[in-house]
C-alpha cells in the first residue's frame, strides 16, 4: 500500500462529508422554500381589507379576522411579558448562581423536560388548573398556557448566552467596585442582550402558531372582544377551524391567517436584529 492512501482517505472522506452537508442544506432550503411558495401563494388571495377590518364571518357571509387577530395579539403580550421575567431571572439564576450545584442540575433537568413536553398536555394542564375552577374558557388561561410553553425556552437561552460571557467581564466589574447584582444588570445582561432577545424572539415564534393549548384554554370567539375574561377569538384557532371546513371563503381566510402569522413573526426577528446591531466602529 503506498504512502499516500490515509492521506487520500481521509480526504474522500472529507468530500463525502461536505457533499452530504450541501445536499441536506439544500434539501431544508427546497422544503422551506415549498412551504413559503404555497403559503404565499393561497394566502395572497384571501387578503383584502376586510381581514383586518371585520369580524370572522358566518358560512356564505363576508368578514375578516379582525378579533381573532386582536386577540392573538392581546395574548401573546400578555404571555411573553410574564414569561420573559419568569425566563430570564431563571435562567440569570442558573448562569450566575446555581451553575453546577445538584439543585441547579435539577432546575436544568425539569425545564430540559418542559422544553420537550407536547403542547397539548400544557393546554390540558392548565385546563384542570384554570378553565375547570373558573368554570369557563379565557384568554388569561390561553396565555397561561402560552407562558408556560415561552418560559423553558427563555430559561434555556438565557442560561447559555449568560456562561459564553467571559469571566474578566465579570471580574473587572467587581474589581470597580460594583456589587454582584448590578454586574448582572449593567454589565453580564448588556453584554449577552442580542442572545436573550433571540431567546424571547424564538419564545414568541414557538408561541404564536400554537393551537393545541388553545382549544383547552382560550377556545375561540366568533365576536369581537377585548375582554380577556372570556373565550377569545385566536389566529390558530381560526386557522384550524377554517381550514378544515367545506367552505371555500373560509378557507381563503384559514389560508390568509397562516401567512400573517409567518409575516408577523419575520417582522418582529428583523426588527429586534436591526435594533440589537451593534454600530460600525470607524
Amino acid at each position: 500500500m503506498s504512502a499516500g492512501s490515509p492521506r487520500l482517505s481521509r480526504r474522500a472522506a472529507e468530500y463525502a462529508f461536505l457533499v452530504f452537508c450541501w445536499l441536506a442544506t439544500g434539501l431544508a432550503l427546497v422544503a422551506l422554500a415549498a412551504i413559503l411558495w404555497a403559503l404565499f401563494k393561497q394566502g395572497v388571495g384571501g387578503l383584502n381589507l376586510a381581514v383586518f377590518t371585520r369580524s370572522t364571518p358566518a358560512p356564505g357571509s363576508e368578514g375578516g379576522l379582525l378579533n381573532a387577530i386582536l386577540g392573538s395579539v392581546m395574548m401573546c403580550v400578555v404571555a411573553m411579558a410574564g414569561a420573559v421575567a419568569v425566563g430570564v431571572m431563571a435562567g440569570t439564576w442558573l448562569a450566575e448562581f446555581a451553575k453546577d450545584s445538584a439543585y441547579g442540575k435539577v432546575v436544568r433537568f425539569v425545564n430540559d423536560v418542559l422544553l420537550s413536553a407536547p403542547s397539548i398536555l400544557v393546554g390540558l394542564f392548565v385546563y384542570e388548573l384554570l378553565v375547570r375552577p373558573m368554570k369557563g374558557f379565557s384568554g388569561y388561561a390561553g396565555a397561561a398556557a402560552l407562558a408556560l410553553l415561552a418560559i423553558p425556552v427563555i430559561v434555556r437561552t438565557t442560561e447559555d448566552v449568560l456562561r459564553l460571557q467571559p469571566v474578566a467581564l465579570r471580574e473587572a466589574s467587581v474589581a470597580l467596585g460594583a456589587p454582584v447584582w448590578k454586574t448582572i444588570l449593567a454589565v453580564v445582561w448588556k453584554a449577552a442582550q442580542g442572545g436573550m432577545l433571540t431567546g424571547a424572539l424564538l419564545a414568541f415564534a414557538r408561541i404564536s402558531g400554537e393551537t393545541a393549548p388553545l382549544l383547552f384554554t382560550a377556545l375561540n370567539n366568533q365576536f369581537l372582544s377585548l375582554d380577556l375574561g372570556k373565550p377569545t377569538a385566536n389566529l390558530p384557532v381560526v386557522i384550524f377551524q377554517y381550514a378544515l371546513s367545506a367552505y371555500d371563503d373560509w378557507r381563503r381566510l384559514a389560508w390568509a391567517g397562516a401567512m400573517l402569522i409567518a409575516v408577523a413573526v419575520l417582522a418582529v426577528t428583523i426588527i429586534a436584529r436591526l435594533s440589537t446591531r451593534e454600530p460600525k466602529r470607524s
